[in-house]
């Protein structure tokens, strides 16, 4: 080709192959996921968000009330409303943000599950909580802490 030919075209995208990486691992395992018979596939969580506000909506505005309540649901209404019009942008413009809040969450529960686990098992078996050992510090025998306060 000569150079008159050529044309100058927009640069390469930077992302393009991770961002393609990521949308295959997705649909195989939606792919997997609706072979193995779990069910369908949950949307993203900005999806999801925007079905709850919907759902909510809908939910408030089925409610059969007396007069005097119906001041009060209109205004409920209108709450809802404007959160999901302040809502909505910020789900158009970052729905990848609800996803990592999503995956945080997951996460902040999986520590909490992990740090008072022996705790709760005890509360179910009604065993007094031991104190720690004068002088002894670190782990338990089992490598978890002598004891988790939360209070």
């Amino acid at each position: 080709m000569s150079e008159s030919t050529e044309r100058p075209g927009p640069a390469p995208d930077p992302d393009a192959w991770e961002r393609a990486c990521a949308e295959d691992l997705a649909a195989e395992n939606a792919r997997r996921r609706q072979a193995s018979g779990q069910g369908p596939v949950p949307g993203s969580a900005a999806e999801e968000l925007r079905k709850l506000v919907d759902a909510v909506a809908e939910k408030v505005a089925a409610f059969e009330l007396p007069p005097a309540a119906q001041v009060a649901q209109g205004a409920v209404q209108q709450i809802i409303s404007q959160a999901k019009a302040a809502v909505e942008p910020v789900i158009e413009r970052n729905p990848e943000v609800f996803d990592h809040l999503a995956s945080a969450g997951t996460e902040l529960l999986a520590a909490y599950r992990a740090a008072v686990h022996r705790q709760e098992a005890r509360w179910t078996r009604d065993e007094p909580a031991r104190e720690p050992r004068e002088g002894r510090e670190g782990p338990g025998p089992d490598g978890g802490s002598e004891r988790i306060d939360l209070d």
